[in-house]
């Protein structure tokens, strides 16, 4: 028989490992939560800034109708990895979304728009950003890392009519096949929703 004692171990054992996987699990999007390709984008209003200011309305998603989104979920300004992701849509802002013809690149962070307007306007980025800072808008996309206050590395291209055509989960910021696949279905998505028109 086992003393009391072995089995507090155990069980204090069993406890340790279930809490591995959602520990390791943080960094990750949430699968069951994040809406599926063919589906209605979720709609958010939240306030937004580009490198030229912060805009005087809130950004209304359902006013983007008409146009191929591209939201572009990170973590945090001027970190590493999103430093990175943000200059190689910067860099290749004419190939990956036709020089934002047609295309809005929205980018969105919890980050305060003050932060992300500053960093906008020092990088000269082209995107929008979007200030996600109690993190509503990462909660209805599944992204949001609750415990550690952030929105996961996730990507969605939007059809003109709102509803999701591709999704990256994660984004993978430092493969060229990331970037490929991103401008592959951004050109697919623009070219079905012009021929629909």
């Amino acid at each position: 028989m086992f003393s009391f004692i072995s089995m507090r171990r155990i069980l204090a054992a069993a406890a340790a490992l279930a809490v591995i996987p959602a520990a390791s699990r943080a960094q990750d999007p949430n699968p069951a939560n994040i809406p599926n390709v063919g589906q209605q984008a979720p709609d958010f209003t939240a306030p937004a800034s580009t490198r030229y200011g912060l805009l005087k309305n809130p950004l209304h998603l359902t006013d983007l109708r008409g146009k191929t989104v591209v939201l572009a979920f990170f973590p945090r300004s001027r970190t590493k990895g999103c430093t990175v992701q943000m200059e190689s849509y910067r860099d290749r802002y004419a190939t990956l979304f036709a020089g934002g013809k047609g295309i809005v690149v929205v980018s969105i962070s919890t980050d305060a728009d003050t932060m992300q307007q500053s960093w906008a306007r020092d990088a000269n980025f082209p995107m929008v950003f979007v200030s996600d800072s109690a993190g509503i808008i990462g909660k209805a996309y599944g992204v949001i890392d609750e415990k550690n206050h952030y929105d996961t590395r996730v990507a969605f291209v939007l059809a003109p009519d709102g509803r999701i055509s591709y999704r990256a989960l994660p984004f993978k910021e430092l493969t060229e096949t990331a970037y490929s696949e991103l401008g592959s279905a951004v050109a697919s998505t623009s070219h079905a929703g012009a021929g629909s028109r």
